[in-house]
């Protein structure tokens, strides 16, 4: 802040004294020669930013009324104030400029040797140094400050030490100036020709561009010795200063010395090729090429790189090997966008209505994305998300990045890492191979040409790895926040910036991921459709993308809802709608071979027509089970493609020893699951002597249909447990009732994973009944509301409550 009006003076140029006239009705001068008697009360100058030393002229402008009256009193009277520095400038208006703490007590009397007043108020003076003073009291501050002072005599000291420190502190300033631009020659005059170790010591510090505070501590020293000790220290310090300023400036002249004569240099020589008839071949191409670097805006790092590489690509011959290298790595420095980026489209409603338009359903990624949008929108830097979306095939993942690019307003690039084995892929292969390139990170980036492109990495759950390297290891530092701003590819050896870049990365499962790079990715689940879902989703998309790409119109075809929804019931069995469309497809080629062939009538796909375009249906046995039977119960397993129905069928046969069989490759921690049920059955009803020849004379065995597909985990526990249980009553389970949950060998059922594919497998065969573990209560927020009306969902914590629901009675 600066200090208020009228608490300081300033001083002055030397230049004012130039401007002061000799001559002027207003000008009042005063001899220089006459002696001086100091009064002990002296009117108090507070000077900013300066100290005035004894013998030195001073000149000084006064603006402020306060100022003005004290020069006035003071030429009526002594013609002599007291100038002391002030300590601090960062006065607030409240503060006391009498107060002690801010104004030094060493100070000097200045004699005025000259005035001058101006028509806006102001004055100039010029006053001389006379001797150092004290502040012992102040005595007033209205209208200026006024204290009591004493003289500050000096020591006389003209000793050896006295004079060896005046010698090296002149030679040193000496030095000074002639390294300076801003002291004159004259200055050095004064100083040699000056005898007096204290004068030395003042006229060196007034002429010395430094602090404040050190002025004023040459300035409190009355010994001259001492003066010296400290100046001494300051002009060594500021010698150091100037020599390596100028050391500075010689290493940058040299350096465009060099440059000039290299530049010199190298237009003599085309020049004299030119007069030859040789002139250089390429030499065309090289100036084209020094002009897109040229105007190219690139970091620092990278227009070093790039100059360098030009340099030495000009001394080659076209014909050389590394001179196709060298030009092929300085055009995909000069393609990359490295300052370039497309501006994101922050409209949030647009943003839902384009994301509404190309999917249905899936609302986390929607939202999640209108989040990042609206975070984006209140702070610019935020850096980009990595998503995961995980899910089964078909639901729309790949697809999905499209309309987020669109929604966003960024360029879209999309490349699948499945099957990926080398890591230079990513990477890159470095520059001393033959055919090396950048990696498809860098690619990406040159092919969209923004820096902040959206990024799809497909299929990340099926990266390879092998004795070229490991992918999943590069990409760790591709999809960490903190570390993808100095991305370096191998070919390029450059960091580029891809914070700035959206990346969503997609896969159908997360165990064959990393730990490491699933850590750095933020996961959204997307599970399968329901059928009601694929219904709508086929009306809305499916539908009229294939009519067109058929080329049909609504005038040749329509389907009803109950024809698609056969479709869906019939037709296929998955947990996305690709195989839907490709069955829509299916009955759309067979309309257009009709109208190819001449019939022009509309044709209306229904529920009881649908057998003509697409034959019996290729799903029709995998229906719920149509006849109770002892020993069967529907399971529910989740798989790389979405939920599905396991249906678990168990056989106790006479002459048997108590023996327990698996069947339908079955793995380990499902064997241990049947085992486990097994044993507490056994535990539970074996000293019943209505049941002991059931594990005793009995051999058990339970399959799981579909042998040919390896089925394990540890969620068909209670389904394997109920198996047995119906088994030793002799009572069928209700056929449209499913279970999943693990049991322990004391009954408890334990929670499992994949409820909403389950579920989803459950409702599309019919099944209106669904007992899970009570610790999966809270999973079924996320069950869609249509599944949620049609089925009962029966919590349970013990293995009695499941046979309690389904064989009512039968425990008491």
């Amino acid at each position: 802040m600066d200090p208020p009006l009228g608490l300081t003076s300033e001083v002055g140029t030397s230049k004012e004294l130039d401007r002061m006239p000799e001559n002027d009705r207003d000008l009042m001068e005063f001899g220089l020669n006459e002696e001086i008697v100091l009064p002990d009360v002296l009117p108090i100058l507070p000077i900013s930013e300066a100290v005035v030393f004894p013998a030195m002229m001073v000149p000084l402008v006064l603006s402020d009324t306060n100022l003005v009256r004290l020069a006035d009193d003071c030429l009526a009277g002594s013609k002599i104030l007291g100038a002391f520095s002030q300590k601090d400038m960062d006065l607030d208006e409240d503060d006391d400029v009498a107060d002690s703490d801010l104004i030094y007590r060493v100070g000097t009397a200045v004699k005025i040797q000259k005035m001058l007043r101006f028509p806006d108020g102001s004055m100039r003076l010029l006053g001389q140094g006379v001797a150092r003073c004290r502040i012992t009291e102040f005595v007033g501050d209205d209208p200026y400050m006024q204290a009591r002072i004493e003289l500050i005599d000096e020591d006389e000291q003209d000793d050896s030490r006295t004079l060896a420190y005046m010698r090296g502190v002149a030679n040193n300033f000496l030095k000074i100036i002639d390294a300076s631009e801003t002291l004159s020659e004259e200055l050095k005059v004064v100083v040699m020709n000056s005898d007096d170790p204290g004068r030395l010591a003042d006229l060196i510090a007034t002429n010395m561009d430094i602090e404040v505070a050190e002025k004023q501590a040459v300035l409190e020293e009355a010994s001259p010795r001492k003066r010296l000790q400290v100046l001494s220290k300051i002009v060594l310090r500021e010698l150091d200063v100037l020599e390596l300023g100028q050391k500075l400036q010689t290493r940058v002249r040299k350096s465009i010395d060099k440059d000039q004569r290299e530049y010199y240099l190298r237009q003599q020589l085309k020049a004299i090729q030119r007069e030859l008839g040789e002139a250089e071949e390429g030499s065309v191409e090289l100036d084209e090429l020094r002009a897109r670097i040229d105007e190219a805006d690139l970091p620092e790092k990278v227009q070093a790189a790039a100059d360098r590489e030009f340099d030495r690509l000009s001394r080659m011959s076209p014909g050389a090997s590394e001179y196709t290298v060298s030009k092929t790595y300085l055009d995909w420095i000069l393609d990359l966008p490295w300052n370039i980026g497309s501006e994101d489209k922050l409209n949030l409603k647009r943003a839902e209505e384009i994301l509404e338009r190309d999917h249905y359903g899936l609302e986390d990624v929607k939202e999640r994305i209108i989040e990042y949008l609206a975070v984006r929108k209140l702070k610019d830097n935020h850096r980009g998300p990595i998503l995961c979306l995980v899910g089964p095939p078909g639901v729309g993942k790949t697809s999905l990045g499209r309309s987020i690019a669109e929604a966003v307003g960024r360029k879209f690039f999309r490349f699948s890492l499945g099957g990926m084995r080398d890591e230079a892929e990513i990477r890159g292969h470095r520059r001393t191979y033959v055919g090396s390139m950048p990696g498809r990170i860098i690619a990406g980036l040159k092919e969209c040409g923004t820096n902040n492109p959206l990024f799809m990495l497909d299929e990340i759950d099926k990266l390879g790895q092998d004795f070229r390297g490991d992918p999943a290891s590069a990409l760790l530092e591709v999809l960490d926040p903190e570390q993808n701003s100095d991305f370096t590819d191998h070919y390029l050896t450059l960091p580029f910036d891809l914070s700035k870049t959206m990346f969503i990365t997609t896969a159908n499962m997360l165990d064959t991921i990393p730990r490491p790079l699933l850590d750095r990715m933020e996961i959204i689940q997307l599970a399968g459709y329901t059928n009601l879902e694929k219904l709508q989703i086929a009306k809305r998309y499916l539908v009229p993308r294939q009519i067109e790409e058929n080329g049909l119109t609504s005038k040749y075809i329509r389907f009803t809802d109950a024809g698609l929804m056969r479709v869906v019931e019939d037709h296929t069995r998955e947990a996305g709608v690709r195989n839907l469309e490709r069955v829509v497809g299916a009955v759309c080629r067979k309309v257009a071979t009709d109208v190819a062939k001449g019939k022009k009538k509309k044709q209306t796909v229904g529920a009881k027509n649908l057998e003509d375009y697409l034959g019996s249906p290729s799903y029709s046995g995998d229906r719920l089970r149509r006849y109770l039977k002892v020993g069967v119960v529907t399971g529910l397993a989740w798989t790389q493609v979405g939920g599905k129905i396991l249906y678990i069928e168990g056989l106790a046969m006479p002459g048997g020893n108590g023996q327990l069989k698996l069947t339908g490759q079955v793995g380990g921690v499902m064997t241990e699951s049947a085992m486990a049920a097994y044993s507490y059955l056994r535990n539970r009803f074996g000293d019943n002597k209505d049941h002991a020849p059931f594990f005793s004379k009995r051999d058990i065995h339970i399959h799981l249909p579909a042998g040919a597909i390896p089925k394990d985990g540890p969620s068909a526990g209670i389904g394997m447990a109920t198996v047995l249980f119906s088994l030793l009553i002799g009572q069928p389970v209700d056929r449209r009732t499913a279970m999943t949950g693990e049991i322990t060998l004391t009954g408890a059922v334990l929670p499992i994973g994949g409820l909403l594919e389950k579920v989803l497998a459950a409702h599309r065969v019919g099944i209106r009944r669904v007992i899970i573990p009570h610790d999966n209560e809270n999973d079924l927020e996320v069950i869609p509301d249509e599944v949620r009306e049609e089925i009962k969902f029966v919590p349970v914590r013990h293995i009695d409550e499941v046979w309690d629901e389904i064989f009512p009675g039968v425990l008491d």
